[in-house]
């Protein structure tokens, strides 16, 4: 056994909560200890040699595919409250807006901040969030921009499929007027069609600016009776888990297109609905012709604070699918 291991913790204390109906699992205590400050430095010391953080949190049987793990750490701009790390079912993201709100919440709840504006250094740049006094909490985003229009990918059982590529945090394919109306009732068969076009796209030679894997899809419509937004979303995320929420980087990048296209005036609010009727309110600050500053206004609720025990003799101590 390693030294990494034997040093691994036995116990890990974390803060969950909910914004807009997609959880966030904030490491609050026993996590890895990183040996420089700086999220990006953070993620790739968790990547590279303590993963079975990662897994342990979010497989079964401590977690399931839609949550999102926080993991903080010190940051490297000293402007900043903490250093923050997102990680899912299958990897490390690069940003989270949902579950930056979900941090700031977290924050408050344990007394490190008050209502105000606090800076938070991602693996993608720094982000700041304003937290109200009633709770919502407002995030200025990366720089955000379109990227590629009308994009086509060849899908199978489809046929082609177009849509925008677009830089929210992560990138997305953007689909609008295709595939199965964006509906709870249709959660199954917009799995299968929004899967399967990220598949396509792996297969593909499409990618973002500089390479990058498009590894967010996500589909729009007019919103369903009863949900007060302009636009409602369907968003396929890495892992093949749809976001409960309207989904933060990908109202980031809806924002970028509508900025690109002339269909949304700067400042103006824009309601983006999720896959559940939750919304986020969106507008946008332009930074050049082609690239904006999103900023996107949601609430996170705190649903538990737990500590989770890490036996030796468990043979699932680090996840169900923990193979390393």
């Amino acid at each position: 056994m390693s030294a990494e291991q034997t040093n691994r913790p036995q116990r890990i204390r974390v803060v969950d909560s909910h914004t807009a109906g997609e959880p966030t699992r904030v490491v609050v205590d026993g996590g890895p200890k990183i040996p420089q400050a700086g999220a990006a430095l953070a993620k790739e010391y968790l990547r590279d040699h303590a993963d079975w953080m990662r897994c342990a949190l979010l497989h079964e049987p401590r977690g399931f595919d839609a949550v999102v793990g926080a993991f903080l750490c010190e940051p490297a701009d000293e402007s900043c409250v903490a250093g923050v790390v997102f990680f899912n079912n299958a990897g490390y993201l690069n940003g989270c807006l949902h579950g930056t709100i979900g941090v700031v919440e977290t924050l408050a709840h344990l007394g490190r901040i008050g209502p105000g504006s606090h800076k938070l250094e991602s693996t993608v740049g720094v982000i700041t969030a304003e937290l109200a006094e009633d709770g919502r909490v407002t995030v200025s985003n990366v720089p955000s921009y379109r990227y590629l229009a009308k994009a086509a990918v060849d899908v199978p059982g489809y046929g082609e499929v177009t849509g925008d590529v677009a830089w929210g945090g992560n990138w997305f394919f953007l689909i609008e007027g295709q595939g199965p109306s964006v509906r709870q009732s249709q959660i199954e068969e917009l799995t299968n069609f929004t899967w399967a076009v990220r598949q396509a796209l792996d297969a593909s030679v499409l990618r973002g600016k500089d390479g990058g894997l498009i590894d967010h899809v996500e589909v729009f419509a007019y919103p369903q009776s009863g949900v007060d937004a302009d636009s409602q979303n369907f968003v396929m995320c890495p892992g093949k888990a749809y976001d409960r929420s309207p989904c933060g980087t990908g109202t980031s990048a809806k924002l970028a297109c509508l900025a690109a296209e002339g269909k949304l005036a700067e400042g103006e609010v824009f309601r983006q609905a999720g896959i559940l009727g939750t919304s986020f309110e969106g507008r946008y600050q332009r930074l050049d012709p082609e690239t904006i500053t999103p900023i996107v206004t949601g609430q996170a609720y705190i649903t538990a604070e737990s500590e989770f025990i890490l036996r030796e003799d468990d043979p699932y101590r680090y996840g169900v699918e923990y193979t390393a």
